[in-house]
């Protein structure tokens, strides 16, 4: 089962207590305070998985906690740190406070890391609280105390190419055709419940990651049928892909287009500005040739690039495929060049250890 939304419970572990102590050695006639501070607790850690493509697994768990810090002993023994709750995500994820809403973070990378929530200071031994003045100190301090906080992961998917187009259209066949994915496949609407991820080669050693959405129908944006669950997964994808039924007679295949357009706008008009092209499927069993002739007419004259496939047959995929790859490479950012500066890496005991 796919899921995209969730809530869960996080709690980072609570600091460690300072310990009271005082030495108690031969030949030292006054001794003295030798209590060591507690550790600090483990903090929740979100990385970001690229294997990890749903928050299916996360669901099976509500509440997620670090190690608490172990307590401070005597002869100056400090407590050991807990070790820190990593969790990992698919790349996508954001994270919100569950009861106000506000925005935490975002995962966008693979191997990213970020702390949601901090471990607790460990509390000092008595030994810190020794002076010229008070040599003998009789307290120490406790380790602060983490609570539990609610919160709520969304998933955007992250893929280069979306298909979008009207239920039925032949978009579970296309990237069933294209990539390794294996979505269910079928004769009736709205086959697809949940988005499908899959990876297209091209030209021998490039690949892009093409994404299936579940069918849009008009008035997806404001809440008909599946569209407005899945409509966020485009927001993040380069290039959009409106794949048209030629063999259905929904009408003009223009009009067809525009109605698809006019919601992706309505959802998030800034979309607008991404590369998109139009294929019609189905050619094998063409209903009209005279609406192919008028939405080849009208990408042409608005320049939009058009392709003439058949997903079951195959046919003019081989011509589709690559161009798809180029557009997705003229819509990449060009690279950047950062500065890598020395930080403080885990353990590798942190790293294998207490990973969800």
């Amino acid at each position: 089962m796919f899921v995209d939304e969730m809530k869960m419970i996080i709690q980072a572990g609570s600091g460690g207590n300072g310990c009271m102590s005082f030495r108690r050695e031969k030949y030292v006639p006054k001794g003295g305070p030798d209590g060591g501070d507690g550790g600090k607790g483990g903090d929740i850690i979100f990385e970001g998985h690229a294997e990890v493509n749903s928050l299916t697994r996360l669901r099976q768990r509500q509440h997620y906690r670090g190690e608490r810090g172990e307590h401070g002993k005597g002869k100056d023994m400090h407590g050991r740190n807990g070790l820190p709750c990593i969790v990992k995500v698919p790349m996508g994820t954001i994270v919100r406070n569950a009861e106000t809403g506000e925005f935490l973070t975002e995962i966008l990378e693979n191997g990213q890391r970020v702390v949601i929530q901090k471990g607790g200071r460990g509390g000092k031994g008595n030994a810190r609280f020794s002076t010229a003045t008070n040599r003998v100190p009789r307290y120490s301090e406790d380790g602060q105390v983490v609570e539990p906080i609610s919160i709520r992961l969304e998933l955007k998917l992250i893929a280069d190419v979306a298909l979008v187009g009207f239920p039925n259209s032949g978009k579970s066949t296309l990237i069933s055709r294209i990539s390794s994915a294996s979505p269910k496949v079928d004769e009736y609407e709205f086959t697809t419940l949940h988005p499908n991820l899959g990876v297209v080669t091209y030209d021998d050693f490039k690949s892009f990651l093409v994404a299936d959405i579940p069918g849009l129908i008009e008035g997806a944006a404001e809440g008909r049928g599946l569209g407005i669950k899945f409509l966020r997964h485009i927001e993040r994808t380069r290039v959009l892909l409106h794949l048209l039924d030629g063999a259905t007679p929904h009408g003009s295949l223009v009009q067809e287009f525009e109605t698809i357009r006019e919601e992706v706008k309505k959802f998030n008009a800034n979309m607008l500005d991404r590369h998109f092209a139009v294929a019609v499927n189905k050619m094998d069993s063409l209903f009209s040739q005279d609406d192919l002739k008028e939405i080849s007419r009208f990408c042409r004259e608005n320049q939009i690039p058009i392709f003439q496939i058949s997903a079951v047959t195959g046919k003019g995929l081989d011509t589709m495929v690559p161009e798809l790859g180029h557009l997705v490479e003229a819509s990449r950012p060009a690279p950047t060049t950062i500065e890598i500066t020395q930080s403080e890496e885990p353990s590798q005991r942190n790293h294998f250890l207490n990973e969800v």
